[in-house]
C-alpha cells in the first residue's frame, strides 16, 4: 500500500483522490497493478472472523437498541417488474409508520424503487422526504440499467440523470461485471466517476452514489476486494454487495470483507465510505450480526443511515414481530404485520 495521502485530499474530488492514491492516470494498466497488488485474502481467516462474530450475544437493553437501529438503518425496497404506483404508495406508507400500533417505532432510512417510481415515492413521502439522518426518508433510485448494467454508458447517465431530476436522494448502481472480470479497470472507473457526475443537481449539491459490486458474479474474495478499492477510488459514496437478483447475495464475510476495505481506506485518506448488504437479510438475528460486525471493524460510528444500510424487503417484518414480543412477552402472527 502507499504512504497515507494528505488530509486535504479527502476532499477532493474522486479522480484527484485516484491520482493521489495510484500516482499515475487510473487506466488500465495502473489501475491493474494497483489492484492485483493489493495482499490477496485470506479465505479461512475471513470466514472464521464472520463466523466468529456472529456468534456474539447481545444483552437485553442494548438488543432493544439494536432492533430500532435496524429499522433505522433499512432501505425499505421494491424492485419488481410489477410495481405499481399503488405498490409504491404503499411501501411509502409502511416506511413512515411501520408498525402503527406502536407510535415509538422508528421510521426506515430510505425506500428503494425503480426510477419511474421516483416522483410516486417523493409524492408520498411529502415533508417527510429528506435526510433519514434528520429523521427523514430519503428516496433511493436502482440506476444504470440495473440489475443487469448491460446497455450503453449514454443509457445509464440518462437513468441517472432522469431519476435524480425526479427527486432520488441517492442512486444505486451497477458496475459492469463483465469490464471488471476481463480487467478493464478503466472502462469500469470512468462509469462510475461518469455516473458521479450524473448524480449533480443543478443547484451543486448531489445525489449519493451506492455501487453495487454484485459479488455473487465476482466469484472470489480477491475480486471482491479489488472491486471494492475500485469503486471507492473512483468516487462511490457507499458500496453496496448485491443487486438481491443474483445468488448469492449478501454474505457476512463478503460484508466483512467489504468493510475492512472502507476502513483500511479511511485510514489511508480520511474519508468515509458507507456500506450497504443488500439481499438475502430476513431475520432480526442476522441483522444483528451485520451491526456487531460493522462495529467491531470500522466502530459503531458508522452505524448511522450515511454510513451503513440494509437493502431489504422482508427484514422490516421480522424486526417488528420481535419489538411486538419485548412489549408483549409473546409472539404476534404474522399477520400483526403488514405484507410487501
Amino acid at each position: 500500500m502507499p504512504a497515507p495521502v494528505n488530509a486535504g485530499t479527502a476532499l477532493a474530488t474522486a479522480r484527484e483522490r485516484a491520482l493521489a492514491v495510484l500516482g499515475g492516470e487510473p487506466d488500465d494498466q495502473t489501475l491493474g497493478r494497483y489492484l492485483h497488488g493489493i495482499p490477496g485474502v485470506d479465505a479461512v481467516g475471513l470466514e472464521q472472523r464472520a463466523a466468529a462474530l456472529g456468534t456474539r450475544s447481545i444483552k437485553t437493553t442494548s438488543k432493544a437498541w439494536a432492533l430500532d437501529r435496524i429499522i433505522e438503518l433499512i432501505d425499505l425496497t421494491t424492485l419488481e417488474g410489477a410495481d405499481t404506483p399503488g405498490k409504491v404508495r404503499s411501501l411509502v406508507a409502511k416506511a413512515l409508520t411501520p408498525d402503527p400500533a406502536d407510535t415509538t417505532t422508528p421510521r426506515v432510512a430510505a425506500v428503494c424503487v425503480y426510477g419511474d417510481m421516483v416522483p410516486y415515492a417523493v409524492e408520498a413521502l411529502g415533508a417527510a422526504h429528506g435526510d433519514p439522518d434528520d429523521g427523514l426518508i430519503s428516496v433511493a433510485a436502482v440506476a444504470t440499467a440495473f440489475p443487469s448494467g448491460r446497455s450503453s454508458l449514454a443509457i445509464k447517465l440518462a437513468d441517472t440523470a432522469e431519476a435524480v431530476a425526479a427527486g432520488a436522494d441517492e442512486i444505486d448502481m451497477v458496475i459492469d461485471r463483465g469490464a471488471f472480470l476481463a480487467g478493464r479497470y478503466g472502462e469500469v472507473f470512468d462509469q462510475i466517476v461518469a455516473v458521479k457526475e450524473a448524480c449533480r443537481r443543478p443547484d451543486g449539491t448531489s445525489a449519493s452514489l451506492k455501487v453495487i459490486l454484485e459479488t455473487g458474479e465476482l466469484v472470489t474474495y480477491d475480486n471482491v476486494r479489488r472491486a471494492s478499492w475500485l469503486s471507492i477510488l473512483a468516487g462511490g459514496d457507499f458500496i453496496k454487495t448485491s443487486t438481491g437478483k443474483v445468488s448469492p447475495a449478501a454474505t457476512l464475510p463478503v460484508t466483512l470483507l467489504m468493510l475492512e476495505v472502507v476502513r483500511d481506506w479511511h485510514r489511508l485518506t480520511g474519508h468515509k465510505v458507507g456500506v450497504k448488504p443488500a439481499g438475502g437479510i430476513r431475520s432480526s438475528k442476522d441483522a444483528i450480526k451485520y451491526l456487531v460486525t460493522v462495529a467491531e471493524t470500522v466502530g459503531e460510528e458508522w452505524l448511522v443511515p450515511h454510513l451503513f444500510r440494509f437493502g431489504a424487503s422482508s427484514l422490516l417484518n421480522d424486526v417488528l414481530l420481535q419489538r411486538q414480543k419485548r412489549t408483549s412477552g409473546h409472539y404476534s402472527g404474522a399477520d400483526y404485520v403488514t405484507i410487501d
